[in-house]
């Protein structure tokens, strides 16, 4: 198997500290490298320290330095090249599921599912799948979406809930986690139409279990379900979330043509700027077929444009308290 040149590790606040000893006190050559706390030039590869705790390594001779320093000196802990012996269910089949823009204002909800067994863990790991919030760029996310479905063939999922249909589904459920409950059902019954004996569906911890289990129809009904924190280690559930990050980035593309302004993400003093914008040169109601309107941010907009909920319709009147990043 080829080596893998490229590794992204969260560190702790000791590890931190520890790394940052490390690298200038060893022979190594330090690098100006922009938000780090520290980066230098190693044996036939690089390492980097961003600010957010995030551990970048690549190059050659990454994968050594991984198993003979950072791991044993550093995180204290031996995990590559031991993932099936510390972890054997890891490699077995199964599938993970993960969404994107539950935070976002504008654009969709997208829940992916993606298939793993052996073969394809391996092969996701020596493509470095990993977690997409890791992952700083928009283009590298869409790369790795592409690469990701040419591996898998039909093997993956994709559900998107747009925000015409996510309004509709709010205001019947008045509720994040069980609109998530429900496309993590569908995006599970669909791939099971593709890999009907998949024995297992992992995810990330959002709420009661039993919300996608009585989602569920028929045929998901046979599945485990597993969900746990930091599910995004799973090789599954990283595929998945770079599938519907993507899935999540070309449908704001197809906003940005569709209406001929950029539109951010997140819910941010620019995403309102933008609202406004767009309510001016269409009416409120466009607010129902590009954004979120439960977010806090509806009502920031609307009364900057002089209007309250009453425009949107019964669609537009539910409101979120369960959400701190509205």
């Amino acid at each position: 198997m080829t080596p893998r040149t490229s590794f992204t590790f969260k560190l702790n606040p000791g590890q931190q500290a520890t790394l940052v000893a490390l690298l200038k006190a060893g022979n190594y050559i330090p690098r100006e490298v922009e938000h780090t706390i520290a980066a230098a030039e190693g044996q036939d590869c690089n390492i980097a320290l961003y600010k957010s705790g995030k551990c970048l390594v690549q190059g050659r001779g990454a994968q050594d330095w991984v198993t003979f320093v950072l791991e044993p000196q550093v995180l204290q802990e031996a995990h590559l090249g031991y993932e099936k012996i510390l972890n054997p269910e890891a490699s077995q089949p199964h599938m993970g599921i993960d969404e994107s823009g539950k935070g976002d204002f504008f654009g969709p909800l997208v829940i992916a599912a993606a298939y793993a067994d052996d073969r394809l863990t391996d092969a996701l790991q020596e493509m470095n799948v990993r977690d997409s919030k890791t992952i700083t760029s928009d283009r590298k996310a869409l790369e790795m979406a592409r690469d990701i479905r040419k591996l898998l063939g039909e093997r993956f999922a994709i559900v998107t809930i747009g925000p015409r249909a996510y309004n509709r589904l709010y205001a019947s459920m008045r509720n994040v986690n069980k609109i998530l409950a429900w496309g993590h059902a569908r995006a599970i019954e669909n791939l099971l139409e593709k890999v009907p004996d998949c024995p297992r569906a992992i995810s990330d911890q959002f709420g009661p279990k039993r919300q996608i289990e009585q989602a569920l129809m028929k045929k998901g009904r046979k599945i485990e379900l597993v969900q746990r924190h930091k599910a995004e280690s799973d090789m599954a559930v990283a595929a998945a979330s770079i599938l519907a990050r993507a899935g999540f980035l070309l449908a704001l593309i197809d906003l940005q043509k569709k209406f001929g302004v950029a539109i951010p993400k997140g819910a941010s003093a620019q995403v309102q700027d933008t609202a406004v914008k767009l309510i001016g040169k269409n009416t409120p109601q466009i607010l129902l077929d590009i954004a979120k309107c439960h977010f806090k941010t509806a009502d920031v907009v609307l009364g900057k444009t002089s209007f309250d909920r009453s425009v949107l319709g019964p669609e537009g009147q539910a409101t979120s308290k369960q959400m701190s990043n509205e």
